[in-house]
């Protein structure tokens, strides 16, 4: 569900304050002030942009560090049940 592209749209994104969402089953990188909205009431908020750059730190993630991530998101929603 969580793929390399959705991290690396979440890290390219310059929506104010993205955030990786599940919603109906997809995974969407929406503006955090969307989420109140009827499109996105229930969604299981995955991360924030501001979060990831947090576990990546300064330098510029690598591809295995994308591919790393996305599994452990991947895992993570997988868990909830969604």
């Amino acid at each position: 569900m969580i793929t390399e592209e959705h991290v690396r749209d979440l890290l390219r994104s310059r929506a104010d304050d993205p955030t990786l969402v599940v919603v109906q089953g997809r995974a969407r990188v929406v503006p955090a002030t969307e989420l109140d909205s009827d499109d996105y009431r229930g969604a299981i908020e995955v991360v924030s942009a501001e979060d990831l750059g947090r576990r990546i730190g300064a330098r510029p993630p690598s591809d295995q560090d994308i591919t790393t991530l996305a599994r452990t998101l991947d895992a993570a929603v997988a868990e909830l049940g969604a």
